[in-house]
């Protein structure tokens, strides 16, 4: 059964590029004019999308662009950060079981779904405006092997007894990461709902100061055999966390792996193994305790 299509208001804009519009999840009589001040001005209060052709962005605010879309190539992984979020292959071949916290435009769900046929993927977002835009990002119907379900992802985690392979988190607000995350139960219980192998990959952005917050809690959890992508275009730390504890990683074995999935993904997972074995793991970074502040 197909859902209702939800209606959306489409509003010219005075960016220079050609054909570029706003389309904002209103009723055809809403003002345009209003609206347009609101969305300039950052009080508008639902997600938003920019066209400008051939590129399709989810926005909060225009402090920062949520998820971006080719039209003519939807499946394709365009923001850096969730082309490093998949490194979680590295570590978890073939996860049967993915939960992602946060749907946004949809990218790492589609992604997944299309390319990893054996996983199945459940995906919860809290923001059922972020939901309702759900086919303007071409996200797919829910089926045996994939569902959006509208929920928090901190309640969703403390009560779920459905074990996971990979869990990637990637909720954000125009301030940077979910601050509802920002809590040791909340990684503790993520650390519950991982199998034995379990991988979890989390995509920290905003304030440096936020980042370090959550990069507490985590080695509270998971310990210092923790590993980090920064983006370097971008304010995001990709750090994955393991359920299995290791005291090293094999990284002859993770670069002929890398040559693998680059084959069969084409993204440059050989550089993600130089950048990880060069050091980003937690143990070398500068994490002040617990009540340090950080400038």
């Amino acid at each position: 059964m197909s859902r209702a299509r939800a209606p959306l208001l489409t509003v010219n804009t005075p960016f220079p590029e050609a054909r570029s519009v706003l389309r904002l999840l209103e009723s055809p009589g809403a003002c345009p004019k209003s609206l347009t001040e609101r969305v300039f001005n950052g009080t508008y209060d639902k997600p938003y999308i920019v066209d400008s052709w051939p590129w399709r962005f989810l926005h909060f605010d225009f402090e920062s662009v949520q998820s971006a879309m080719h039209m003519q190539d939807p499946d394709q992984l365009c923001l850096a950060y969730t082309r490093k979020m998949m490194a979680f292959l590295l570590f978890h071949r073939a996860p049967k079981r993915i939960l992602l916290l946060g749907l946004g435009g949809g990218s790492l769900a589609k992604y997944c779904y299309r390319r990893l046929p054996t996983s199945a993927v459940t995906v919860a977002e809290l923001n059922p405006d972020v939901i309702a835009l759900r086919e303007e990002f071409r996200i797919p119907e829910d089926d045996e092997r994939f569902r959006v379900i509208q929920a928090d992802g901190a309640a969703y985690m403390a009560q779920s007894a459905h074990i996971k392979d990979v869990i990637l988190i990637d909720a954000c607000d125009r301030h940077g990461t979910t601050p509802e995350f920002d809590a040791l139960e909340f990684y503790q219980n993520a650390y519950r709902c991982l199998s034995a192998n379990g991988v979890l990959a989390t995509n920290l952005c905003g304030e440096w100061n936020s980042c370090v917050s959550h990069l507490r809690k985590i080695r509270a959890t998971y310990g210092d055999d923790i590993l980090a992508l920064k983006v370097r275009s971008a304010r995001n730390v990709v750090v994955f966390a393991f359920k299995k504890r290791r005291t090293e990683f094999q990284w002859e074995r993770l670069y002929a792996r890398a040559d693998v999935l680059k084959r069969r993904m084409g993204f440059n997972f050989p550089y993600f193994v130089r950048r990880l074995s060069l050091g980003w793991s937690l143990r070398k970074w500068h994490v002040p305790p617990q009540g340090t502040s950080v400038i």
